[in-house]
């Protein structure tokens, strides 16, 4: 079986697409190996390669099972999914998947009823005799005799096939050289080494047994053996796998001349500017210019505030002349309730705020994902420290310290009494994230818990080890347990049963069950008299540890974060506090960089970790330093976001135009140009209502979040009642049900054109609904003497309002109704000018039409008309049947541009 097989099974074995996977992340595995250590090749303590020592037939060294056994299987594919370590194995014989389970392994080969060692006569053993024959072999073979893993295996075999679980040893670090490769042609070769130091301090040449993988072939190719060829220029890594390791070595090939000592003078005003160029000036990649004014305005508003700039702060931008305006920008933008709202939206995509998953928590009233919005709104706003707002919801239960049920109840009821002016974003914690009903098991809970404050995809591990990091079954059941304690229940916990009961019969509440309508009408009845009702709630339970017999040691109940040592659980009151400790410590590897990548990606399309929720070990940063500095900072700055926002905005990196040179065309993971691209859902149907508002309208969107999109609090299906929920699903707004990244989608669609083309409110939008500039627009037209430009205006007003009564009519096949609709247009018609090309009676407008122009490219696109776009747009208007039909045609087709829906 080829490594492409093997590694094509092992991602399809983990419900996940290679291609996410061969691109993931890496954080650093600081307990079982490093990169970066220095070459030891010439070190005269190192054991040479099981090549040398097994070449010859007469080799009396006795292998190691899990030094040289376990994971030769794995270098050969032997314990691969479409082999022997699928879930169901082959031919009646079952490994480990990737041979990381060393006992299971043992007793499978040893099995009396079907073994295959055979102790006796090891040249009988099935292990030797069917993969060195091609045809006794399914998988073909898979080496020949008297090769170095024929006298390998045999060797183990005559040496009695021993493996004792107490000697296992830890690997404590796989030192690969180089630890990076730097490639100046095609065809190219480097050859990895790969030393294993053991925790006896034995260190071995362990090439030769380690699995390879590219993770772009287009780049780099590599051998089973290790040996890298350059193919195209790019950068890439070639990751290499051995027991717990998972090494990660970049290999880049210049694309172009302009590197190294060639590579051009480039301004780096920042860290980060930095960082990013010692990586292009290595690939020979030269950064765009910097960005205009207009597009740097347009891209920083549409980034940070979701909010679309408005035609009078493009010219307001345009005319300072300060060198500071672009940091004023960001701060003045940093200060508004747009930023707070769009950055609560992105929250709540992270922890997974959605309507549905939420239906069972509530009473009449009450709204919880509403509830949740606002408590992120309230600390994002305030700017509280990011793991502080962590805090409040890892740690959150719904009883303060020492309150009964029945006091918390009270104190939950007067929340939703009436004028009782109390808010629910008021209190210190959050405990809707525990209440989910898709995360009510402890294997669920700690999925969606790496997902969301780690960045990492850790659902392999429930059955076995994951393919591409370290963490085994072993990890993932001892990471579980930190939630096995965590309880959600919608009448109180046990404790409350009978404080529930009496609360329910003070209510009035017959005997026996009652279905929930009545329940409702009961609470809503109760709340309204200002009286106590009973209230779901989060807890921990107490530890129920059996007490040991007599002669019996006492078991531990432990828990393990991921990386770290065992902790006894029967010891702590909240087993999620060592949790939260552990998060925002600075040895944590996961916290901080999870979420400065998914804020990068936020701003450059792709993070430095790509997906932005897959730090694993084989998918290693494209800029390592980069996401290291910023997480530090990060940590250093005590998680203050707004810091981390500000260092990313004023970096030239970000500000860097769109536009391409002959280096950097194709790049999207270097950060070397800016890459236009579709606006999320929200902010793409708040900048469409932008576009048509009114000046007035327009210019509130940055301050006042009523009607807004990235205000609607939910995401589900309940929220598409709202006038933007059809828009947000076409545009693929977060559906929020797994924690993962893909639950958004940032794809373009047929769709998505078709509504912008077609929709009825888009439609009434630009025709002149209430509050739009074309209303704006029509009322500032001159009126003529004899008032039959007025009655034009409101004719044609009206005509708009009944072309999209009309269009919901036909859809409701309501014939009597699209009858009379149609005719009213045809009365409203007559008011018009007769002919097409008749424009005695059309209003003039009171601004000149080349200042209505630019007003409208200032509104949809934020820079001003060319002069060519301007020629063309006014002779549109000059043949559209009156000015004002041209403005709202013009109008049209630039919400319907590229430029807009995109940001570049």
């Amino acid at each position: 079986m080829s490594l492409g097989r093997h590694l094509f099974s092992a991602a399809a074995c983990c419900g996940l697409l290679v291609s996410s996977l061969l691109s993931s992340n890496a954080a650093e595995d600081v307990s079982a190996a490093k990169a970066d250590a220095p070459a030891t090749a010439a070190s005269t303590d190192v054991q040479p390669t099981v090549v040398e020592r097994y070449q010859n037939e007469d080799v009396t060294e006795i292998p190691d099972f899990q030094k040289h056994v376990s994971p030769l299987f794995g270098r050969l594919g032997c314990n691969g999914r479409s082999c022997h370590g699928s879930f169901q194995g082959r031919g009646d014989f079952r490994l480990s998947l990737f041979g990381y389970d060393f006992d299971a392994d043992h007793k499978a080969l040893l099995d009396e009823k079907r073994p295959r060692v055979n102790v006796e006569k090891p040249l009988e053993s099935l292990i030797i005799a069917k993969p060195t024959d091609e045809e006794m072999h399914e998988g073909g073979q898979r080496y020949a005799k008297g090769s170095w893993e024929y006298h390998l295996f045999r060797r183990w075999v005559e040496g009695g096939a021993k493996f004792d679980t107490k000697q296992v040893q830890k690997l404590t670090a796989l030192e690969i050289t180089p630890s990076e490769i730097l490639f100046s042609q095609s065809g190219e070769q480097v050859q990895l080494k790969a030393i294993a130091v053991w925790a006896d301090g034995s260190r071995e040449d362990v090439t030769p047994l380690c699995r390879f993988q590219s993770n772009s072939d287009q780049v780099a190719k590599i051998t089973e053996l290790g040996l890298v060829t350059a193919t195209d220029p790019g950068d890439t890594h070639v990751v290499v796998f051995y027991d717990s390791a998972v090494i990660p070595v970049p290999v880049i090939r210049p694309v172009s001349p302009k590197y190294g000592d060639n590579y051009p003078q480039v301004a780096t005003n920042t860290k980060v500017d930095e960082l990013v160029i010692q990586k292009l000036r290595k690939l020979g990649v030269v950064p765009s210019d910097l960005a205009s004014d207009a597009d740097f305005l347009r891209r920083v508003s549409l980034d940070l505030t979701g909010t679309l700039p408005t035609a009078g702060e493009v010219e307001a931008f345009l005319a300072d002349s300060s060198a500071d305006k672009r940091e004023k920008k960001i701060n003045e933008l940093l200060e508004t309730p747009a930023y707070a709202a769009w950055w609560t939206t992105k929250l709540c995509d992270l922890t997974g705020n959605n309507d549905t998953k939420l239906n069972n928590v509530g009473v009449p009233g009450m709204n919880p994902a509403q509830e949740w919005y606002d408590w992120l709104y309230k600390r994002v706003a305030e700017n509280e420290s990011y793991d502080k707002i962590v805090e409040g919801i890892v740690l959150a239960k719904s009883r303060k310290e020492g309150q009964t049920y029945t006091e918390y109840c009270e104190e939950m009821s007067k929340y939703y009494h009436p004028d009782s002016g109390l808010k629910i974003a008021e209190r210190d914690e959050m405990p809707y994230y525990w209440s989910r009903n898709n995360i009510r098991q402890p294997e669920e809970k700690a999925i969606g818990f790496a997902y969301t404050f780690l960045g990492i995809r850790i659902q392999c591990a429930q059955c076995h080890k994951h393919p591409f990091d370290q963490w085994s079954k072993n990890d993932f059941d001892a990471f579980k347990s930190f939630f096995t304690r965590v309880t959600y229940a919608q009448q109180g916990a046990r404790d409350a049963r009978e404080e529930t009961a009496a609360i329910m019969k003070s209510l009035g509440f017959p005997e026996g069950r009652v279905n929930n309508n009545d329940a409702r009408k009961i609470y809503s009845e109760a709340l309204k008299e200002k009286k106590t009702i009973p209230f779901s709630e989060v807890s921990i339970t107490p530890p129920q540890r059996r007490k040991p017999r007599p002669g019996e040691e006492a078991v531990m109940v432990s828990a393990r974060v991921l990386g770290g040592e065992d902790l006894d659980l029967d010891k702590l009151t909240d087993t999620r506090e060592p949790l939260m400790h552990w998060l925002r410590s600075k040895e944590n590897p996961y916290f901080a960089k999870a979420f400065v990548n998914r804020v990068w990606a936020n701003y450059f399309n792709v993070g430095i970790v790509q997906p932005p929720d897959d730090l694993s070990l084989a998918n290693p940063p494209s800029n390592k330093p980069l996401l290291d500095y910023l997480a530090q900072g990060f940590i250093e700055h005590n998680f203050d976001m707004k810091w981390l926002h500000r260092e990313i905005l004023s970096s030239r990196t970000y500000q860097l135009s769109w536009q391409t040179n002959e280096t950097n065309a194709k790049d999207e993971r270097n950060f070397a140009r800016a890459v236009p691209r579709r606006l999320p859902a929200e902010v793409a149907y708040d900048a469409l209502i932008t576009a048509t508002a009114s000046d007035t309208k327009a210019a509130s969107m940055l301050t006042e979040l009523k009607g807004r999109a990235t205000a609607i609090p939910g995401a589900s299906a309940r929220s598409n009642n709202n006038p933007a929920g059809f828009a947000l699903q076409v545009f693929g707004r977060s559906i929020r049900e797994s924690n993962c990244d893909c639950d958004r989608s940032m794809e373009s669609s047929l769709l998505q054109t078709v509504y912008l083309q077609n929709d009825t409110s888009v439609l009434a939008a630009i025709e002149g609904a209430r509050d739009s500039w074309i209303e704006q627009l029509s009322k500032t037209s001159k009126k003529l003497t004899d008032g039959s430009e007025v009655k034009a205006e409101e004719a044609s007003k009206e005509l708009a309002r009944m072309k999209v009564r009309l269009d919901r009519a036909k859809k409701a096949d309501d014939e009597k109704q699209v009858e009379r609709i149609e005719e009213r247009i045809a009365e409203l018609k007559k008011l018009l000018p007769a002919k097409e090309g008749d424009k005695s009676d059309a209003a003039p407008l009171v601004l000149k039409p080349e200042e209505v122009v630019r007003q409208v490219y200032l509104r949809t696109v934020s820079r001003p008309p060319t002069d060519e776009e301007m020629k063309r747009c006014l002779q549109f208007i000059a043949d559209s049947p009156s000015q004002i039909e041209g403005v709202k045609g013009l109008l049209w087709t630039l919400v319907n541009t590229k430029e807009f829906i995109v940001n570049r």
